[in-house]
Protein backbone atom coordinates (compact mmCIF):
# COMPACT_ATOMS: atom_id res chain seq x y z
CA UNK A 1 0.00 0.00 0.00
CA UNK A 2 1.23 3.46 -0.86
CA UNK A 3 2.08 5.77 2.06
CA UNK A 4 -0.62 8.30 3.01
CA UNK A 5 -0.64 11.40 0.83
CA UNK A 6 -0.29 14.86 2.43
CA UNK A 7 -3.64 16.41 3.36
CA UNK A 8 -3.36 19.90 1.85
CA UNK A 9 -7.10 20.66 1.82
CA UNK A 10 -9.40 21.39 4.75
CA UNK A 11 -12.83 19.82 4.43
CA UNK A 12 -15.63 22.40 4.46
CA UNK A 13 -18.30 22.61 7.13
CA UNK A 14 -21.38 21.71 5.08
CA UNK A 15 -23.78 21.42 8.01
CA UNK A 16 -25.05 24.89 7.14
CA UNK A 17 -26.39 23.43 3.88
CA UNK A 18 -28.06 20.42 5.54
CA UNK A 19 -31.62 21.71 5.38
CA UNK A 20 -31.55 22.39 1.63
CA UNK A 21 -34.49 24.09 -0.04
CA UNK A 22 -36.02 21.07 -1.78
CA UNK A 23 -37.25 18.91 1.10
CA UNK A 24 -34.22 16.64 0.60
CA UNK A 25 -31.24 17.18 2.92
CA UNK A 26 -28.17 18.79 1.34
CA UNK A 27 -29.93 19.45 -1.97
CA UNK A 28 -30.48 23.02 -3.18
CA UNK A 29 -32.34 23.98 -6.34
CA UNK A 30 -32.70 27.37 -8.01
CA UNK A 31 -35.36 27.93 -10.68
CA UNK A 32 -35.01 30.94 -12.96
CA UNK A 33 -38.67 30.82 -13.99
CA UNK A 34 -37.49 30.88 -17.59
CA UNK A 35 -37.15 28.14 -20.18
CA UNK A 36 -33.83 26.31 -20.19
CA UNK A 37 -31.96 23.22 -19.16
CA UNK A 38 -32.10 21.62 -15.73
CA UNK A 39 -28.43 21.55 -14.73
CA UNK A 40 -27.19 19.49 -11.77
CA UNK A 41 -23.82 19.41 -10.02
CA UNK A 42 -22.92 16.88 -7.35
CA UNK A 43 -19.94 16.49 -5.02
CA UNK A 44 -19.08 13.86 -2.39
CA UNK A 45 -19.99 10.81 -4.41
CA UNK A 46 -17.16 9.50 -2.26
CA UNK A 47 -16.87 10.98 1.21
CA UNK A 48 -13.12 11.54 1.09
CA UNK A 49 -13.13 13.44 -2.23
CA UNK A 50 -13.40 16.88 -0.70
CA UNK A 51 -12.30 19.17 -3.54
CA UNK A 52 -15.77 19.10 -5.08
CA UNK A 53 -17.38 19.83 -1.71
CA UNK A 54 -15.16 22.88 -1.39
CA UNK A 55 -16.28 24.11 -4.82
CA UNK A 56 -20.01 23.64 -4.06
CA UNK A 57 -19.64 25.14 -0.60
CA UNK A 58 -18.09 28.23 -2.22
CA UNK A 59 -20.84 28.41 -4.86
CA UNK A 60 -23.59 28.34 -2.24
CA UNK A 61 -21.87 31.03 -0.16
CA UNK A 62 -22.01 33.24 -3.28
CA UNK A 63 -25.81 33.08 -3.64
CA UNK A 64 -26.17 36.83 -3.12
CA UNK A 65 -23.97 37.44 -6.17
CA UNK A 66 -25.69 35.32 -8.82
CA UNK A 67 -29.09 34.29 -10.11
CA UNK A 68 -29.79 31.51 -12.57
CA UNK A 69 -30.40 33.24 -15.93
CA UNK A 70 -32.39 30.38 -17.48
CA UNK A 71 -33.65 26.94 -16.60
CA UNK A 72 -32.90 25.40 -13.22
CA UNK A 73 -29.71 24.69 -11.24
CA UNK A 74 -29.56 21.91 -8.65
CA UNK A 75 -26.59 21.53 -6.28
CA UNK A 76 -26.24 18.34 -4.24
CA UNK A 77 -23.84 16.90 -1.70
CA UNK A 78 -23.97 13.15 -2.29
CA UNK A 79 -22.72 10.61 0.22
CA UNK A 80 -23.11 12.73 3.34
CA UNK A 81 -23.00 9.73 5.70
CA UNK A 82 -19.56 8.80 4.39
CA UNK A 83 -18.36 12.41 4.54
CA UNK A 84 -19.47 12.61 8.19
CA UNK A 85 -16.76 10.02 8.91
CA UNK A 86 -14.01 12.18 7.37
CA UNK A 87 -10.84 12.01 9.44
CA UNK A 88 -7.58 13.50 8.10
CA UNK A 89 -5.71 10.91 10.16
CA UNK A 90 -7.50 8.08 8.31
CA UNK A 91 -8.67 9.67 5.06
CA UNK A 92 -9.53 6.47 3.17
CA UNK A 93 -12.01 5.38 5.84
CA UNK A 94 -14.67 7.81 4.64
CA UNK A 95 -14.79 6.77 0.99
CA UNK A 96 -18.14 5.06 1.60
CA UNK A 97 -20.20 3.65 4.47
CA UNK A 98 -21.62 0.33 3.20
CA UNK A 99 -20.83 0.27 -0.52
CA UNK A 100 -19.60 2.43 -3.39
CA UNK A 101 -22.17 5.17 -3.99
CA UNK A 102 -21.13 5.31 -7.66
CA UNK A 103 -22.14 1.70 -8.41
CA UNK A 104 -25.79 1.77 -7.34
CA UNK A 105 -27.52 3.73 -10.13
CA UNK A 106 -29.18 0.91 -12.08
CA UNK A 107 -32.91 0.45 -11.57
CA UNK A 108 -32.20 -3.11 -10.42
CA UNK A 109 -30.38 -1.65 -7.42
CA UNK A 110 -32.40 1.52 -6.79
CA UNK A 111 -35.83 -0.07 -7.16
CA UNK A 112 -34.93 -3.42 -5.63
CA UNK A 113 -35.22 -4.70 -2.07
CA UNK A 114 -31.53 -4.47 -1.17
CA UNK A 115 -30.67 -1.92 1.50
CA UNK A 116 -27.56 0.10 2.34
CA UNK A 117 -26.70 3.61 3.48
CA UNK A 118 -25.63 4.47 -0.07
CA UNK A 119 -28.80 3.05 -1.64
CA UNK A 120 -30.98 5.06 0.73
CA UNK A 121 -29.19 8.26 -0.26
CA UNK A 122 -29.29 7.39 -3.97
CA UNK A 123 -33.04 6.85 -3.71
CA UNK A 124 -33.36 10.34 -2.20
CA UNK A 125 -31.36 11.88 -5.05
CA UNK A 126 -32.88 9.85 -7.89
CA UNK A 127 -35.69 12.35 -8.69
CA UNK A 128 -33.13 15.13 -9.16
CA UNK A 129 -30.76 12.99 -11.23
CA UNK A 130 -33.61 11.74 -13.41
CA UNK A 131 -34.85 15.31 -13.99
CA UNK A 132 -31.45 16.74 -14.97
CA UNK A 133 -30.59 17.51 -18.59
CA UNK A 134 -26.90 18.15 -17.83
CA UNK A 135 -24.93 16.72 -14.92
CA UNK A 136 -21.43 17.25 -13.57
CA UNK A 137 -20.11 14.86 -10.91
CA UNK A 138 -17.01 16.18 -9.08
CA UNK A 139 -14.44 13.52 -8.12
CA UNK A 140 -10.74 13.09 -7.35
CA UNK A 141 -8.20 10.24 -7.41
CA UNK A 142 -6.18 8.40 -4.78
CA UNK A 143 -2.91 8.55 -6.69
CA UNK A 144 -1.35 11.66 -8.27
CA UNK A 145 -2.45 12.03 -11.88
CA UNK A 146 -3.33 14.69 -14.40
CA UNK A 147 -6.99 15.72 -14.15
CA UNK A 148 -9.16 13.74 -16.53
CA UNK A 149 -12.76 13.92 -17.67
CA UNK A 150 -14.69 10.67 -17.64
CA UNK A 151 -17.12 11.20 -20.50
CA UNK A 152 -19.04 7.94 -20.19
CA UNK A 153 -18.77 4.49 -21.72
CA UNK A 154 -18.35 3.45 -25.33
CA UNK A 155 -21.81 3.06 -26.82
CA UNK A 156 -23.40 4.45 -23.65
CA UNK A 157 -23.09 8.20 -23.94
CA UNK A 158 -19.31 8.50 -24.06
CA UNK A 159 -19.18 10.24 -27.43
CA UNK A 160 -21.67 12.97 -26.50
CA UNK A 161 -19.87 13.42 -23.18
CA UNK A 162 -16.57 13.89 -25.01
CA UNK A 163 -18.20 16.42 -27.33
CA UNK A 164 -19.39 18.43 -24.32
CA UNK A 165 -15.96 18.24 -22.67
CA UNK A 166 -14.40 19.58 -25.87
CA UNK A 167 -16.78 22.54 -25.77
CA UNK A 168 -15.73 23.21 -22.18
CA UNK A 169 -12.07 22.97 -23.39
CA UNK A 170 -11.00 21.29 -20.11
CA UNK A 171 -9.25 19.20 -18.98
CA UNK A 172 -6.39 18.05 -21.18
CA UNK A 173 -7.26 14.34 -20.96
CA UNK A 174 -10.70 12.98 -21.86
CA UNK A 175 -11.68 9.39 -21.15
CA UNK A 176 -14.26 7.13 -22.76
CA UNK A 177 -14.31 3.86 -20.87
CA UNK A 178 -16.21 0.60 -20.50
CA UNK A 179 -18.07 1.33 -17.28
CA UNK A 180 -17.64 -0.80 -14.16
CA UNK A 181 -18.73 -4.44 -13.84
CA UNK A 182 -19.56 -3.80 -10.17
CA UNK A 183 -22.47 -1.49 -10.99
CA UNK A 184 -23.85 1.51 -12.88
CA UNK A 185 -22.45 4.99 -12.30
CA UNK A 186 -24.59 8.08 -11.98
CA UNK A 187 -23.28 9.44 -15.31
CA UNK A 188 -24.62 6.33 -17.08
CA UNK A 189 -28.11 6.37 -15.59
CA UNK A 190 -31.14 6.70 -17.89
CA UNK A 191 -30.78 9.13 -20.76
CA UNK A 192 -27.21 9.98 -19.79
CA UNK A 193 -26.19 6.52 -21.01
CA UNK A 194 -28.34 6.63 -24.14
CA UNK A 195 -26.50 7.94 -27.23
CA UNK A 196 -29.84 8.98 -28.75
CA UNK A 197 -30.77 11.20 -25.79
CA UNK A 198 -29.67 14.83 -25.48
CA UNK A 199 -29.17 14.37 -21.74
CA UNK A 200 -25.43 14.44 -21.02
CA UNK A 201 -23.32 13.80 -17.92
CA UNK A 202 -19.63 14.24 -17.13
CA UNK A 203 -17.42 13.10 -14.28
CA UNK A 204 -14.29 15.14 -13.59
CA UNK A 205 -11.36 13.55 -11.75
CA UNK A 206 -9.70 16.70 -10.41
CA UNK A 207 -6.35 15.21 -9.39
CA UNK A 208 -5.09 13.55 -6.21
CA UNK A 209 -7.75 13.66 -3.49
CA UNK A 210 -6.12 16.07 -1.08
CA UNK A 211 -3.63 18.07 -3.14
CA UNK A 212 -4.23 21.82 -3.19
CA UNK A 213 -4.46 21.90 -6.98
CA UNK A 214 -7.52 19.62 -6.99
CA UNK A 215 -9.66 22.37 -5.49
CA UNK A 216 -8.65 24.78 -8.28
CA UNK A 217 -9.50 22.16 -10.92
CA UNK A 218 -12.90 21.57 -9.31
CA UNK A 219 -13.62 25.30 -9.20
CA UNK A 220 -12.47 25.88 -12.77
CA UNK A 221 -14.49 22.97 -14.18
CA UNK A 222 -17.57 23.92 -12.17
CA UNK A 223 -17.51 27.48 -13.47
CA UNK A 224 -16.93 26.47 -17.09
CA UNK A 225 -19.68 23.84 -16.94
CA UNK A 226 -22.23 26.20 -15.38
CA UNK A 227 -21.24 29.05 -17.68
CA UNK A 228 -21.50 26.90 -20.81
CA UNK A 229 -24.89 25.51 -19.74
CA UNK A 230 -26.29 28.96 -18.99
CA UNK A 231 -26.88 28.14 -15.32
CA UNK A 232 -24.69 31.01 -14.09
CA UNK A 233 -24.38 34.58 -15.44
CA UNK A 234 -21.52 34.99 -17.89
CA UNK A 235 -20.03 37.97 -16.03
CA UNK A 236 -19.92 36.03 -12.75
CA UNK A 237 -18.23 33.09 -14.48
CA UNK A 238 -15.61 35.30 -16.18
CA UNK A 239 -14.78 37.12 -12.94
CA UNK A 240 -14.18 33.96 -10.96
CA UNK A 241 -12.42 32.04 -13.72
CA UNK A 242 -9.91 34.88 -13.73
CA UNK A 243 -9.57 34.58 -9.96
CA UNK A 244 -8.99 30.81 -10.11
CA UNK A 245 -6.39 31.44 -12.80
CA UNK A 246 -6.29 28.11 -14.63
CA UNK A 247 -5.58 28.24 -18.38
CA UNK A 248 -7.22 25.66 -20.69
CA UNK A 249 -4.78 23.24 -22.38
CA UNK A 250 -3.55 24.02 -25.88
CA UNK A 251 -5.16 20.78 -27.02
CA UNK A 252 -7.08 17.88 -25.55
CA UNK A 253 -6.45 14.18 -26.08
CA UNK A 254 -8.87 11.30 -25.81
CA UNK A 255 -8.04 8.00 -24.16
CA UNK A 256 -10.44 5.19 -25.08
CA UNK A 257 -10.50 2.31 -22.62
CA UNK A 258 -10.73 -1.13 -24.18
CA UNK A 259 -10.92 -3.21 -21.01
CA UNK A 260 -11.14 -2.96 -17.25
CA UNK A 261 -8.87 -5.14 -15.15
CA UNK A 262 -11.01 -6.52 -12.32
CA UNK A 263 -9.50 -8.39 -9.36
CA UNK A 264 -10.57 -12.04 -9.51
CA UNK A 265 -8.57 -13.21 -6.49
CA UNK A 266 -7.76 -11.64 -3.11
CA UNK A 267 -4.03 -11.82 -3.86
CA UNK A 268 -4.18 -9.43 -6.85
CA UNK A 269 -0.87 -7.51 -7.01
CA UNK A 270 0.68 -5.03 -9.43
CA UNK A 271 4.13 -6.15 -10.53
CA UNK A 272 5.52 -2.69 -9.72
CA UNK A 273 4.30 0.78 -8.90
CA UNK A 274 2.51 2.41 -11.82
CA UNK A 275 1.38 6.01 -12.28
CA UNK A 276 -1.89 7.19 -13.71
CA UNK A 277 -1.82 7.61 -17.52
CA UNK A 278 1.53 5.80 -17.70
CA UNK A 279 2.10 4.27 -21.14
CA UNK A 280 3.54 0.77 -21.61
CA UNK A 281 5.42 0.73 -24.88
CA UNK A 282 5.10 -2.94 -25.84
CA UNK A 283 2.29 -5.47 -25.89
CA UNK A 284 2.91 -8.26 -23.39
CA UNK A 285 4.54 -6.13 -20.69
CA UNK A 286 3.35 -7.52 -17.33
CA UNK A 287 1.06 -5.35 -15.26
CA UNK A 288 -0.19 -7.51 -12.40
CA UNK A 289 -0.62 -11.02 -11.09
CA UNK A 290 -4.11 -12.26 -10.20
CA UNK A 291 -4.19 -15.74 -8.72
CA UNK A 292 -2.17 -17.83 -11.11
CA UNK A 293 -2.65 -15.48 -14.06
CA UNK A 294 -0.50 -12.60 -15.25
CA UNK A 295 -2.23 -9.50 -16.58
CA UNK A 296 -0.25 -8.02 -19.51
CA UNK A 297 -0.49 -4.99 -21.76
CA UNK A 298 -2.78 -6.07 -24.63
CA UNK A 299 -1.17 -3.85 -27.28
CA UNK A 300 1.66 -1.41 -27.88
CA UNK A 301 1.29 1.99 -26.20
CA UNK A 302 -1.18 0.73 -23.58
CA UNK A 303 -2.33 3.56 -21.29
CA UNK A 304 -2.89 2.70 -17.62
CA UNK A 305 -5.88 4.61 -16.27
CA UNK A 306 -6.06 5.15 -12.49
CA UNK A 307 -4.15 2.10 -11.23
CA UNK A 308 -4.69 1.72 -7.50
CA UNK A 309 -4.60 -1.16 -5.04
CA UNK A 310 -5.85 0.85 -2.04
CA UNK A 311 -9.45 -0.37 -2.27
CA UNK A 312 -8.52 -3.86 -3.43
CA UNK A 313 -11.13 -6.57 -3.09
CA UNK A 314 -12.47 -9.22 -5.42
CA UNK A 315 -14.72 -7.63 -8.07
CA UNK A 316 -13.05 -4.21 -7.87
CA UNK A 317 -11.70 -2.52 -11.00
CA UNK A 318 -7.97 -2.15 -10.31
CA UNK A 319 -6.90 -0.39 -13.52
CA UNK A 320 -8.35 0.36 -16.93
CA UNK A 321 -6.37 -0.15 -20.14
CA UNK A 322 -6.75 2.11 -23.14
CA UNK A 323 -5.36 3.76 -26.24
CA UNK A 324 -4.75 7.41 -27.03
CA UNK A 325 -6.84 8.51 -30.02
CA UNK A 326 -5.56 11.31 -32.19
Amino acid sequence: MSPPRPIELTAPDILRWAQGNTGTPYVWSFDSGRKGSHVMVQALTHGNEICGALALDWLLTQQDHWQVPQGRLTVAFGNIEAFARWDPQDPDRSRYADEDFNRVWADEALLGARDSIELRRARELRPFVDAADLLLDLHSMHEPCKPLMVCGATGRGGEKGAALARRLAVPEVLLIDTGHPAGLRMIERGGFGDPASARTALLIECGQHWERGAEAVAMDTLLRFLGHSGALPAAFVRQHLQRVGRVPPARQQLVRVTEAVVARHPDFRFVREFKGLQVLAKAGEPIATDGGATVCAPYDQTVLVMPSSVHMKVGTTMVRLGRIET
